[in-house]
């Protein structure tokens, strides 16, 4: 199981921490966990989508632990116009997606974080309300300053 999981698991892991060390201590920690919680994983999603959930959690209170992340946005503040936003990375060399993931990380911990659980992880905004104990709004709000934010950092650097 460890072996069909690991890079995956790690590589998420990484995308919310941005810390090679902590990811992979978080990783282990979050398949510890599984393992020692077998018995209450039911079989209604996969192992890989229970395991994944659980990494997440762990993955997000650490930095929760290092520091308060999510700012809460008033209400009003939610006039943000939705734009899409699909990066095809099939379509770029890897050139760019160095430059893409840079981009990325240069955003405040909030902003990456939703988005990654957006973007890569696939989780939809009431997940991520759940997930990070925030408003599905905040959510939504957050999401749509990260595009504005990434959008910015990638023209800033003709990306």
């Amino acid at each position: 199981m460890y072996k069909l999981y690991y890079k995956a698991m790690y590589n998420t892991c990484f995308r919310i921490v941005q810390n090679t060390a902590e990811a992979e201590d978080i990783m282990q920690e979050s398949f510890l966990s599984a393992f020692s919680k077998i018995k209450s994983y039911k079989g209604k999603v996969s192992f890989g989508a229970w395991l994944k959930r659980i990494v997440v959690n762990k993955a997000i209170d650490a930095v929760r632990k290092k520091k308060e992340f999510i700012e809460q946005i008033d209400e009003k503040s939610l006039s943000i116009e939705n734009q899409n936003f699909d990066i095809y990375i099939d379509e770029l060399n890897k050139e760019k997606v160095k430059k893409i993931q840079k981009a990325v990380n240069q955003l405040p911990d909030g902003y990456r974080i939703v988005l990654t659980l957006f973007l890569f992880e696939g989780y939809d905004h009431e997940e991520i309300s759940k997930i990070l104990n925030i408003s599905n709004s905040t959510s939504r709000s957050q999401y749509a300053r990260a595009k504005t934010k990434l959008k910015k950092i990638l023209a800033e650097n003709n990306i």
